[in-house]
């Protein structure tokens, strides 16, 4: 949980780049911190006292803020490398680098252990915590995330400019917060150029975290739902959740599709009940 000894900003001290945090009425505090040659920004929402969801946004995004998952928990949204608030350094953006400075966060939190949720691209970030942080991992939620090699043209991505009209929602939202709004082709830049190659089958079959895997039916930005299906499969203590008529950008349009489904699985008792076969047949506390 927080304590005392983090570093922590009122929002009543926060400048013109940080108002919009003032829509939120969870809105329990804001700072930066200082990990790995970053000073990251990050908000905490909700009660100081109720388990820790880390929430990490997507290509380009803000602080992922959602008021309904803040009621029953403390909410820590970050803002990556270069990303909104968080100054960029001298340093190329990569997956592992981003789940490194997540976990360096909840150390100078004080946090030994939280949930995460990442959407898209900061589904990655949460599945590399899963994979290279276990240890402050509890449940863990995606949406919209590619585990496997990116399966759309990685040329119509390069080939984007920063002021196509595609990009339009991140570029206008960086400019608002940024420090330097002048840097967004610089993000840009970077965040074409990052490698990403998957993760491993082996990586998958070793996550004893429980995940929640979500994906939209009609998510032409993400993952195939063939993709999901396969590899899900794979991750011993997944759970799968389709979102019907939904696009990459259903969190943006219509999150009540999905935040209900999120408060339950990190809510509720994973059961150990086997479920039921052919031969087994439904009996109540022995099979399901």
């Amino acid at each position: 949980m927080l304590t005392a000894a983090a570093s922590v900003v009122d929002r009543g001290s926060a400048n013109a780049k940080h108002t919009q945090s003032a829509y939120y009425k969870t809105l329990a505090r804001s700072g930066y911190a200082p990990v790995n040659g970053l000073q990251m920004y990050y908000e905490i929402h909700g009660s100081a006292t109720a388990k820790p969801l880390v929430t990490i946004h997507p290509f380009a995004g803000l602080a992922n803020v959602f008021p309904e998952l803040a009621t029953s928990r403390q909410l820590i949204a970050v803002e990556l490398q270069g990303h909104g608030r968080t100054p960029d350094i001298d340093r190329p953006l990569s997956f592992e680098q981003e789940a490194d400075d997540v976990a360096a966060l909840l150390k100078h939190l004080e946090i030994e252990e939280a949930d995460f949720f990442g959407e898209s691209f900061g589904g990655i970030v949460a599945m590399q915590m899963a994979v290279r942080h276990s240890d402050l991992v509890r449940r863990l939620v995606l949406y919209g995330t590619t585990l496997g090699k990116f399966e759309y043209d990685r040329g119509d991505l390069i080939s984007l400019t920063p002021e196509d009209r595609s990009v339009q929602f991140q570029r206008e939202n960086y400019k608002r917060f940024a420090p330097d709004p002048a840097r967004w082709p610089i993000l840009f830049s970077k965040l074409s150029q990052i490698k990403w190659e998957g993760f491993s089958r082996d990586q998958l079959r070793a996550i004893k975290t429980p995940v929640l895997m979500a994906v939209g039916d009609h998510d032409s930005l993400g993952p195939r739902l063939e993709s999901v299906l396969d590899l899900y499969r794979l991750i011993p203590n997944a759970q799968l959740f389709v979102v019907p008529d939904a696009g990459h950008f259903i969190l943006n349009e219509n999150a009540t599709k999905l935040l209900p489904i999120i408060r339950a699985f990190l809510d509720e008792s994973i059961s150990v009940i086997p479920f039921a076969t052919i031969k087994t047949g439904y009996h109540p506390g022995e099979t399901r």
